[in-house]
């Protein structure tokens, strides 16, 4: 091998080995996911489950209720606009685990949800189950999901 093959040998080397992200930054990351979740959980018990999904979806998010798929934060946001009477509907759910990418651009969480209406005889009505998000950062930093 020649002294070019050798050096170009060695710079591939190199790159080949990168020990990606610290475990401190992949904890960082996790921690925006998580405080990205708990904020959209909050923003759902302040303002109501539409507000809440339409300020927390990525511009390609998709939603899956009822069998279909549900795309674009315009149409997320119309669809539970009109299912969601959020003076007798609640939504709370909390991330149990979160995990990311090596990259840093992708994660995902999943944890207990409950889902509580009030029926027309004024009967209240409690949902239990399990969430899964998938988050993407975004352009600007920010961490939106675009499936849940």
């Amino acid at each position: 091998m020649n002294y070019l093959g050798a050096c170009f040998f060695i710079i591939l080397v190199g790159f080949g080995c990168s020990s990606g992200p610290s475990e401190a930054q992949l904890s960082t990351w996790k921690d925006e996911i998580r405080a990205t979740e708990i904020a959209f959980s909050d923003l759902a018990q302040t303002e109501g489950i539409p507000k809440a999904f339409s300020t927390y979806a990525a511009p390609d998010a998709v939603i899956l209720r009822n069998e279909r798929l549900i795309k674009g934060i315009s149409d997320i946001e119309k669809h539970l606009s009109a299912t969601e009477n959020s003076s007798s509907n609640s939504l709370t759910w909390s991330p149990e685990f979160v995990e990311v990418s090596s990259s840093g651009d992708l994660g995902y969480t999943y944890g207990n949800y409950t889902y509580t209406t009030i029926d027309a005889l004024g009967n209240t009505k409690e949902y239990k189950g399990i969430f899964h998000t998938v988050w993407k950062r975004q352009k600007d930093g920010k961490w939106r999901f675009v499936w849940d």
